[in-house]
């Protein structure tokens, strides 16, 4: 996939849409955490992510596909952008 259809501030590695989200500290990324989550659940549409302290890295690809990724993670990546 190019990187020009690629949601802003997403790249594409290990077949996953990828992007790191740093945030003022670990409030503020528990909070935007929470917003992804609610999201995610409503698209029943998980990701897979971590957080340090006040860095969120997230991981999209589709399951239910093999693992890859499908428009389902696209949509989601640009619900998650509105949420940053």
């Amino acid at each position: 996939m190019a990187d020009n259809s690629l949601p802003a501030g997403w790249t594409e590695e290990n077949n996953s849409l990828y992007r790191k989200v740093q945030c003022k500290d670990f409030s503020e990324a528990f909070s935007f955490m929470t917003r992804v989550a609610l999201s995610a659940e409503k698209m029943d549409h998980h990701p897979k992510w971590t957080n340090t302290w006040n860095t969120v890295e997230i991981w999209l690809n589709t399951h239910d596909a093999g693992d890859i990724v499908t428009g389902k993670d696209h949509q989601l990546a640009e619900k998650i952008n509105k949420l940053i």
